[in-house]
């Protein structure tokens, strides 16, 4: 009869313990610290090395600001390309510009592709500093299993262009740096995707110098969640990489950078009778044939949303049966 028992109350114990770490991880909210207004901005308000490079690319980002410095309803050349400062443009060859916005920080060309039986979007994006491009966290708290739709977050942050970020409370670890604040400063050995207060985004492994380190070179956004899809142009991902046990065609999302201030948002569909997604390898593709030097992979699947003007423009979708908007720890976004 005591065997029974030992053995009922350690199925009891296992089972409770079982369900507390199931709900600990991915269900029991943990806000741990009020992050509203929180930012560090100084980096973009001091002369260094670090930044600007002084005379000779201030003189290329004060052409950029005053190419913006226009009218919002003031046409926009689109023919099969997005010039920014430099001449530089993404290769728009068969896409469909859907939407274009222009303010004075900011200019953004929106496109879609059919790349690989998928549709894919393109934000082309014109900054005349990297400062207009910002984060915000879901129900403004930094925290474990604090979510919200992309659209809510970016409504609640006037938000004119949106993506779903790298989702760090669903991790333990990897750094998290957003508007230049450190939150957590624990390395988990992947490559990061800094965003540079120089306009730069460079792919930098996360066990080489500290959170605080990179905030003070120049770091203002950090991701961590990759992997990293191109470097100086050449795809970094092989044919059959994949994140963890994701399926090999997937909804996805990444940045990218054509050069300092100039970047894309993409996102694609997939899971869909239309759209079959993406694997890693034909996403760092797709970013390569439009010109994009640098690119990292933010999470992707159901939590893939692209928002923009007030509306969701992909189709988000776990199951591929319905659309549906996952919740999200955080998303990257410009202001109106």
């Amino acid at each position: 009869m005591k065997k029974h028992l030992y053995s009922i109350c350690f199925s009891l114990a296992l089972a409770a313990l079982t369900t507390f770490v199931l709900l600990d991880t991915f269900v029991i909210s943990r806000p741990m610290q009020y992050t509203k207004g929180m930012i560090n901005n100084s980096m973009f308000h001091q002369k260094s090395s670090i930044l600007l490079k002084e005379e000779s690319r201030s003189s290329s980002y004060s052409e950029a600001d005053s190419s913006l410095e226009t009218d919002s309803s003031q046409d926009t050349e689109t023919d099969n390309k997005t010039a920014d400062s430099s001449g530089k443009s993404i290769a728009t060859q068969g896409a469909s510009l859907i939407g274009e916005y222009q303010n004075e920080s900011a200019a953004i060309m929106l496109y879609q592709y059919r790349y690989e039986d998928t549709t894919v979007y393109a934000a082309d994006i014109t900054v005349g500093s990297s400062e207009a491009v910002k984060t915000a966290f879901a129900k403004d708290y930094y925290g474990k299993n604090v979510t919200d739709k992309t659209s809510v977050i970016a409504e609640q942050n006037q938000a004119i262009l949106a993506i779903n970020g790298d989702y760090y409370g669903a991790r333990e670890s990897g750094y998290v740096i957003r508007n230049g604040v450190v939150f957590r400063d624990s390395s988990d050995g992947r490559d990061l995707l800094c965003i540079y207060a120089d306009g730069a985004m460079r792919i930098v492994h996360s066990g080489l110098q500290s959170p605080q380190e990179l905030v003070d070179s120049g770091v203002w956004q950090a991701f961590c969640f990759g992997p990293a899809l191109l470097q100086d142009g050449q795809i970094d991902v092989t044919v059959n990489e994949e994140v963890g046990k994701a399926m090999a065609s997937n909804p996805r999302t990444a940045v990218g950078m054509i050069e300092p201030c100039h970047y894309v948002f993409v996102v694609s569909d997939g899971r869909t009778d239309d759209s079959k997604g993406l694997s890693l390898y034909q996403l760092a593709s797709f970013l390569q044939s439009i010109g994009v030097s640098t690119a990292y992979n933010l999470d992707g699947g159901g939590s893939s949303t692209l928002y923009f003007n007030g509306q969701i423009i992909n189709y988000p979708t776990t199951s591929g049966r319905s659309m549906k908007e996952r919740g999200v720890s955080d998303i990257v976004y410009l202001e109106k």
